[in-house]
């Protein structure tokens, strides 16, 4: 297999301009069978708010299509590693393909968004973060419920940190990462609104609840799954996808306002 696989990478060059300049399909086949992993390893990522009628099989199928995409608009002459380019499109398009299964009632999107917006009223106007107690009350339901309701956000929601820059008026789907453009050239102002971004981001993280900071940290920054998050932290997989719906949501909150200092 060792051997297979660095074969596979000294011919990429050669794969990639068969593909571009001739349209070989036995290229295209070899690329599609080398980069098929990306596909499972990002289907692994957008599980962690994965609902129970949503099979990994279905994000597979979502995500191919997403990779065949990359490979049709990816250009090896702009010095872009292609891993770099693809996961953000095989993201996208398993996005797409969920919210067009529109699992989700309206009402328990608005719900949704209901908990989101007491969490950046409250936070804005003592400035701090909130606790679970002080939400549930300003909904006017019990800590009980309240943690019933995060339970069925995080079953029913699509959250991630690189969702929270979409507004909820943008177009669904709209969201691709910022790192990743069509354009020849990267614009210097986009260039550093995206840098000013990052650094809100981490700001945002660091002011988290320290179990929900710990969360992000171990998922996005170290890679871990749900379920090396829980051994850590010695708690059930899905009480990490609680703290993580939390933390989402206090993110998007933040950034919704537009408010990022």
């Amino acid at each position: 297999m060792g051997k297979t696989n660095k074969i596979e990478l000294e011919n990429l060059d050669a794969l990639w301009r068969d593909y571009k300049a001739l349209q070989d399909k036995h290229a295209r086949d070899a690329l599609i069978t080398h980069y098929a992993p990306l596909v499972k390893y990002v289907a692994g990522r957008v599980s962690i708010n994965l609902p129970r009628n949503v099979e990994e099989g279905d994000l597979i199928g979502y995500g191919s299509l997403g990779l065949l995409d990359a490979m049709e608009r990816f250009d090896p002459q702009r010095g872009v590693k292609f891993e770099t380019y693809a996961i953000a499109r095989i993201r996208g398009s398993m996005i797409d393909g969920l919210r067009s299964m529109d699992w989700v009632p309206v009402s328990v999107r608005h719900r949704n968004r209901r908990i989101e917006e007491i969490i950046r009223y409250l936070e804005n106007r003592l400035g701090r973060s909130v606790t679970d107690a002080e939400v549930a009350a300003e909904l006017g339901i019990s800590a009980q419920d309240y943690n019933k309701r995060i339970q069925d956000m995080a079953s029913s929601a699509i959250l991630s940190l690189e969702d929270i820059w979409c507004r909820p008026e943008d177009a669904e789907g709209a969201f691709r990462s910022p790192e990743i453009r069509d354009d020849k050239a990267r614009d210097p102002l986009d260039e550093t609104e995206w840098t000013l971004r990052k650094e809100s981001l981490a700001r945002a993280i660091a002011r988290l609840p320290e179990r929900e900071r710990l969360v992000v940290t171990l998922y996005y920054y170290e890679g871990l799954t749900v379920k090396e998050i829980a051994k850590i932290m010695k708690v059930s997989p899905s009480r990490i996808s609680q703290l993580h719906t939390k933390a989402v949501a206090r993110l998007r909150g933040v950034f919704s306002t537009g408010n990022m200092d």
